[in-house]
């Protein structure tokens, strides 16, 4: 079983100025306990769950690209890049680039777009939901397109390229693993099940996350694909202690406790598990991770 991390708040104190050093701290602790991937959101403003819109908030792909300078294993994405915020090619063509710099370190994460008021605020067109999913399937095959170095014009019904080039190609061949986020069963996991490598569930609980899964094995059923061959990720929160509240007051659970938590998520079918840790920037936050990482490794999902 695998064990990333997402860095999701960035409001430490003394910031901005800290938050270089802080965030590329993060980095590269995660990387020395060996945690398989490292996220981050790609919003403009702070969400909604976590804090007001002011707090601060880094744009995605800057942000793993100096990850990527800080590291030199764990792989990075976005958790997940709204369709609607950049141009299919000029995505494609980013996470290129993050995925050569990094030697072939980069997954696209993306989905179907949801924050109306960054949206807004910034100026990018908001369509409605039903548009927002035909421009992310357009978007998922005009990536696929440009990795497999067709050149061929693209014409979609919202967008077209006339010579969609990418050089130098994706160092991770034959592209960078595809990540689509969200649970919608009739659209989302159907969009899995048809161009993605991976998906990802919030943390709903076992039950909710199966049923989640089973309808996913359904679409992949009706396609002809190999269920086995999609990724499944859950994205779930956990600090790690003695049990006691933390500084930032959310308890905390022991190693072993951990490791309980994960083979119930692997005992459904889960192989990749992404954290939040509320204590993220605390020096000394994955002194005890490693330990949880080497534990859950030999851990086998249910159906691998």
């Amino acid at each position: 079983m695998r064990l990333g991390t997402q860095i999701s708040y960035f409001t430490w104190p003394d910031a901005p100025a800290s938050i270089g050093p802080t965030f590329g701290r993060i980095a590269r602790d995660a990387d020395a306990a060996g945690m398989d991937s490292l996220w981050v959101m790609d919003h403009f403003f702070q969400i909604s769950m976590i804090g007001p819109a002011e707090l601060d908030m880094l744009e995605g792909y800057t942000a793993l690209a100096f990850a990527a300078g800080q590291t030199q294993r764990i792989q990075l994405g976005t958790m997940v890049t709204g369709v609607t915020y950049r141009y299919p090619g000029v995505l494609a063509k980013t996470v290129t680039t993050l995925d050569v710099l990094s030697g072939g370190r980069a997954w696209l994460g993306i989905g179907a777009a949801w924050n109306e008021e960054e949206h807004l605020g910034l100026g990018v067109p908001y369509p409605a939901l039903a548009e927002r999913f035909e421009r992310l399937e357009e978007t998922l095959q005009i990536a696929l397109q440009m990795w497999r170095g067709d050149e061929s014009p693209y014409a979609g019904q919202h967008y077209q390229l006339t010579r969609p080039l990418n050089v130098p190609q994706s160092l991770t061949r034959p592209h960078p693993p595809i990540l689509i986020g969200g649970g919608g069963e009739k659209k989302t996991l159907r969009l899995v099940a048809q161009y993605a490598d991976a998906c990802n569930i919030f943390d709903m609980g076992p039950a909710a996350i199966t049923a989640k899964y089973d309808v996913l094995r359904g679409h992949c059923d009706a396609l002809g694909r190999n269920y086995s061959d999609i990724e499944k990720t859950v994205l779930s929160r956990l600090t790690l202690g003695d049990g006691s509240p933390d500084a930032t007051g959310t308890p905390t659970v022991s190693v072993a406790e951990g490791v309980e938590r994960m083979g119930r998520l692997a005992e459904i079918g889960t192989d990749h598990v992404i954290l939040g840790f509320a204590n993220v920037a605390t020096p000394g936050a994955f002194d005890q991770v490693a330990e949880l990482v080497r534990q859950v490794a030999p851990i086998v999902p249910a159906g691998r």
